[in-house]
């Protein structure tokens, strides 16, 4: 796969995730607007992960089959850490969305793109290009300005979700290392979603009650978020995230959050103040600056070559 292919990749990911935040929301109003609903977010966050994993399963023995190697113990053990980082960051931003806005959930889980290549530059010492800076930086500030610049006003919900963001970049910057070293990127995304769901399982037998009637009631939106979310999208960033480094990965995966409030604003009709606009278009600008700007370096090599 091409850089150019999979930053593609993650561009329609990115669009799937900002989908997603919408049946997220949703899947908790009404009656089950807060975290004692009839289906609580730990109960929803398994079941997604689960149906994600029976959908690429096929994948998974395809995989197995062509692959002469089989994985290492090492292997097994870090992709069932990705999985406990995985379940984290969800449910984290999960119990947020409850009690924020999608635009703020959105917006909010950008703050991931400038921890990710501090990560990958301490646990790994991977350096990112130098663009990654800056535009990591405008992605933050374009997060900022979406409260209107007053931290002061952030509800509980936004706090979860700036929680998420912490655990999202080190589950990007997890993958990015180790789905290309391992070339087994749907066994991957197999043991993570599987790894998740038992979690949630367990979680949710431990901590909140099971409502058959709940489930059935937003069957809908567990069907997207585990097949089109989970299993389609999130299987995605595995395979692409292999052709690109983590810093570059987050920041064109942040343009869920202009997804998400577009999504928000067509379904949901939640509307973003002027500046909130402009924080908008900063995170945009940030992402395009990440793609952009190699081209504009050959482009300068050559007519220097040239002259």
């Amino acid at each position: 796969m091409s850089r150019i292919q999979a930053h593609l990749m993650l561009i329609l990911t990115a669009m799937i995730w900002g989908s997603t935040f919408i049946v997220q929301k949703t899947a908790f109003s009404g009656e089950d607007a807060t975290l004692d609903g009839a289906v609580g977010p730990i109960l929803f966050t398994s079941f997604r992960f689960f149906l994600g994993a029976l959908v690429i399963l096929p994948l998974v023995v395809r995989e197995k089959n062509r692959k002469a190697v089989p994985l290492s113990t090492n292997h097994i053990m870090i992709f069932i850490l990705t999985g406990v980082v995985l379940f984290i960051a969800s449910i984290t931003q999960q119990i947020g969305i409850i009690t924020t806005s999608v635009t703020n959930a959105g917006f909010l889980t950008a703050f991931y793109v400038p921890l990710v290549p501090i990560l990958a530059l301490v646990l790994f010492r991977t350096w990112p290009r130098i663009i990654v800076w800056p535009a990591a930086m405008g992605c933050v500030a374009g997060a900022y300005m979406l409260n209107g610049g007053n931290l002061t006003e952030f509800s509980i919900g936004d706090i979860w979700v700036l929680l998420s963001a912490i655990f999202w970049a080190l589950h990007i910057t997890l993958i990015g290392i180790f789905a290309a070293s391992s070339s087994r990127p749907f066994a991957l995304s197999f043991i993570q979603f599987g790894v998740s769901g038992l979690i949630g399982i367990v979680g949710a037998a431990m901590f909140e009650t099971v409502d058959i009637s709940g489930i059935i009631n937003i069957a809908p939106e567990i069907i997207y978020a585990g097949i089109i979310s989970v299993g389609m999208a999130y299987t995605m960033q595995v395979v692409a995230q292999g052709y690109t480094h983590p810093a570059t990965a987050a920041i064109i995966m942040s343009s869920e959050m202009l997804f998400a409030a577009l999504f928000a604003a067509i379904f949901l009709g939640e509307r973003l103040s002027v500046m909130g606009l402009v924080g908008c278009g900063l995170i945009f600008a940030s992402a395009l600056a990440v793609e952009i700007a190699p081209y504009i370096k050959i482009r300068r090599s050559i007519n220097k070559e040239t002259i």
